[in-house]
C-alpha cells in the first residue's frame, strides 16, 4: 500500500509537470525531475527557465509558490493517498534564483492533527545549498489512514 502511494503521488506531479492539470503547472513544473520520493517526502532538481521569470531574469515569485504547493501536496498524498486542498499556505522567501540555475526543492510532512496534515517545503540553490524560500502548509485529507 506504502509503494501504491509513492507511485501514485510521484505520477501525479510528473503529470503536472507535462501539462495534464492546467497550463500555469506546465510553465511553472516543465522539467522538474523527481530525484528521490518515500511515505511523506519528495525531493526535485528543477532547472528555472526564462519561460518562468520576471523582469529581472528571476524566477517569479507565483511560478515558484504554484510549485512549492504542488510538490508540498506530492508529499501529503505519498503519506495519505488523498488531499483536497491547502487550508493554510505561507512562503518566506530569501534569495533569487536566476534563469537557468538549478534549484532543489524538499517536501517533509511534519505533523497531523485530526484531518490536517502538515508539510515544509525548502528551496535551495543546487550549486551551494543557499536557501531560496521556505514554506510551511497545511493541507485537508478526507481522512489519515496511518499515522505519522
Amino acid at each position: 500500500m506504502e509503494e501504491h502511494r509513492i507511485r501514485i503521488s510521484s505520477e501525479w506531479l510528473q503529470g503536472l509537470s507535462r501539462g495534464s492539470s492546467h497550463e500555469l503547472e506546465l510553465f511553472s513544473l516543465h522539467g522538474l525531475k523527481i530525484v528521490q520520493a518515500h511515505r511523506g517526502f519528495i525531493r526535485c532538481n528543477f532547472v528555472v527557465s526564462n519561460r518562468i521569470s520576471d523582469g529581472d531574469g528571476n524566477w517569479h515569485v507565483g511560478a515558484m509558490a504554484t510549485l512549492i504547493d504542488d510538490v508540498g501536496a506530492a508529499a501529503i498524498l505519498s503519506l495519505t493517498g488523498h488531499i483536497k486542498g491547502s487550508l493554510d499556505f505561507n512562503i518566506s522567501f530569501y534569495f533569487p534564483a536566476k534563469i537557468q540555475e538549478e534549484v532543489e526543492i524538499e517536501a517533509k510532512v511534519v505533523g497531523e492533527k485530526g484531518r490536517l496534515v502538515s508539510v515544509v517545503v525548502e528551496v535551495r540553490k543546487k550549486d551551494n545549498g543557499e536557501l531560496i524560500a521556505l514554506a510551511k502548509q497545511w493541507m485537508s485529507v478526507p481522512s489519515i489512514a496511518s499515522k505519522i
